[in-house]
């Protein structure tokens, strides 16, 4: 097939001269990194929403996206050939994963038994597909947002039958996982949040999207798929809060409400901006927290506050987010990089579909080169041990080891210490020199 006016994308390495091409200049899948394969560190997969049904609009204008199978009008026909053109892509792009919402693949009828229908017949050929072409489901998720019936929420809603309906849409979601193979399942609570603190019960609405999801693991055992479930936190947008606000606000539900041992995170770095967070940071509350899973790769504006999904081409932030994912050993058990990003309104041909995802893969194998010459250089283990130093010995081991069981214990170490010697225990951090060596990192080791 040819359903792309594209050739496969090869890596071509560093060629001279600035210009992009329509080549991988860093991404070298089978390049062993740091003890394993740039395709196995980050597990590229491109998102179906934003790929395939993003027709490229804005609050201010309509579509401009050009994309050949806009020729089906019937919503059944252009699902069934958005497959055979996904699967080229992923094919011609290298990637070996791929993510989507159930109602991104499949339209729906006017009851749910009739969108299950649908669902079925879409599944049964993405499967033939993936048989085909060895590309597998990084995670699957459901849509409990875009209808207007989610308009308070799905597992959160005050209306019953919208709770019900929910679940009875998130069981067929997780046979599907099941059936194809799935490696987490995602639950992004696009809704599940409030517009106005006055008509909410806060307490009663968490108590039940909990209850939903230890449901959600129950009927996960009972038909025996076994994929990693997964949380993504967003702060706000659509709703004015949601209730999985950040990384740290996610995991401390978990643990409220008894789903740690099921759940961990998927963490979006435009998300974390609109938390007032790095994307680092986020990925480095999960991981020391033990809840990393998975990473959807995007970036957003600084001046906008506004979930752009732009592709990342942040250098400086990539070589962040895979120094975390080099110092956890990997990105989750199960967890790999989707792109859950969208070319620009501007950019709307076909070929830019790939010249973004190219831009991004490209911008995060750069980065994994850079984050693993740091760690091999041990240059930020070596920053925290000397700032941290003095807890090797005396009293900072002691507060340390737990030895120091009262406040009384600091007050004897502490009490007739001059100030003078208080002021000289303090080092300067050299911020403006560590930033310019991490510079000098991303200029080095992308030199060569």
């Amino acid at each position: 097939m040819d359903l792309w006016n594209v050739e496969k994308v090869a890596y071509v390495g560093r060629t001279r001269g600035p210009q992009e091409s329509l080549a991988f200049h860093y991404y070298d899948a089978e390049r062993v990194v740091a003890g394993r394969k740039m395709k196995d560190w980050m597990r590229f997969g491109v998102a179906w929403w934003h790929t395939f049904n993003q027709e490229l609009v804005d609050p201010f204008g309509v579509g401009t996206a050009h994309r050949a199978y806009y020729k089906y009008t019937d919503p059944m026909d252009q699902a069934l050939a958005k497959v055979d053109y996904a699967f080229e892509l992923f094919t011609k792009l290298g990637v070996e994963y791929f993510c989507f919402h159930d109602r991104d693949i499949a339209p729906e009828g006017d009851t749910l038994r009739e969108t299950n229908a649908n669902l079925d017949r879409v599944v049964a050929k993405i499967e033939e597909n993936m048989k085909a072409t060895g590309v597998k489901l990084l995670w699957n998720t459901s849509s409990l947002f875009t209808n207007p019936r989610f308009v308070s929420g799905a597992a959160t809603s005050p209306f019953a039958d919208i709770y019900a309906y929910a679940g009875g849409q998130l069981k067929k979601s997780l046979e599907i996982g099941k059936r194809l193979g799935a490696e987490n399942y995602v639950f992004w609570g696009g809704r599940e949040g409030y517009e106005n603190l006055w008509n909410t019960e806060m307490k009663r609405e968490t108590d039940h999207i909990a209850r939903f999801f230890h449901l959600c693991a129950d009927y996960a055992d009972e038909i025996g798929f076994n994929a990693q479930f997964l949380i993504e936190p967003k702060p706000k947008e659509p709703t004015l809060h949601q209730y999985d606000f950040d990384a740290a606000t996610a995991i401390e539900f978990l643990r409220a409400h008894d789903l740690t041992d099921t759940f961990k995170l998927n963490l979006e770095g435009n998300h974390a901006n609109l938390a007032g967070h790095t994307y680092q940071h986020e990925i480095r509350v999960a991981r020391e927290s033990g809840f990393l899973g998975s990473l959807d790769a995007n970036q957003g504006d600084k001046l906008i506050g506004w979930d752009m999904d732009e592709f990342p081409t942040d250098l400086y932030e990539t070589v962040a987010v895979m120094w975390e994912v080099l110092a956890a050993g990997g990105i989750g058990p199960h967890g790999g990089l989707n792109f859950d990003a969208k070319p620009r309104r501007s950019s709307f041909t076909e070929e830019d579909l790939f010249r973004s995802h190219v831009a991004g893969m490209d911008t995060y194998a750069a980065g994994l080169l850079v984050a693993a010459q740091m760690h091999e250089d041990n240059y930020i283990e070596r920053l925290q041990e000397t700032r941290y130093s003095s807890y090797d010995s005396g009293i900072g081991q002691k507060i340390d080891d737990g030895s120091i069981s009262s406040l009384a214990q600091l007050e004897d170490h502490a009490l007739d210490i001059p100030q003078a010697d208080l002021i000289a225990a303090t080092k300067s951090d050299h911020l403006e020199s560590v930033k310019a060596t991490i510079n000098n990192y991303i200029i080095d080791a992308l030199a060569e």
